[in-house]
């Protein structure tokens, strides 16, 4: 048996949660929201160089999204070097708008989180994920952090 004790904060076990029930939400709807997608419109997938906050917010807004001008999480992440069932899912997510995270393979990303104002529901707990590379958007995903929620790409939703 193995005990792991850690101070962590609220933040980040808030953000560790968003991220196991993005991988469940991804498991759950990637391939029926990459059925439904259909084709990416050309503001999709642009591989847009980000070097600020303002930068990324820019970005997530060209989407037609307000988010709080802060991250509520800075995580970094590595890339495994071959992708199991789940995060085939995930990039045929992100291949539906786009991007391609598989020529990112072995390498760190930051995500970076932003909690969304404008969820065109209402719903609360909304939050935009981007994955930069070196200053370039190689992904992104909108997710709610509810329990049994959802995930789809950065384009609203009509």
């Amino acid at each position: 048996m193995f005990i792991f004790t850690a101070k962590l904060k609220r933040e980040r076990v808030i953000a560790g949660a968003v991220a196991l029930v993005a991988l469940g939400a991804v498991v759950a709807v990637a391939v029926g929201l990459v059925n439904a997608r259909g084709a990416p419109s050309s503001s999709e997938g642009s591989a847009r160089e980000v070097k600020t906050n303002e930068d990324r917010v820019a970005y997530l807004e060209s989407f037609g999204w307000t988010v709080e001008s802060e991250p509520i999480a800075v995580e970094e992440l590595l890339i495994p070097e071959q992708f199991d069932e789940t995060y085939k899912q995930y990039l045929d997510l992100l291949s539906s708008q786009g991007f391609d995270l598989t020529q990112y393979a072995g390498k760190r990303v930051k995500r970076y989180t932003y909690v969304i104002t404008n969820y065109p529901t209402g719903e609360k707990n909304v939050q935009a994920g981007l994955l930069i590379y070196r200053d370039t958007v190689v992904g992104g995903d909108v997710l709610s952090s509810q329990l049994g929620g959802f995930i789809h790409g950065l384009e609203m939703p009509q």
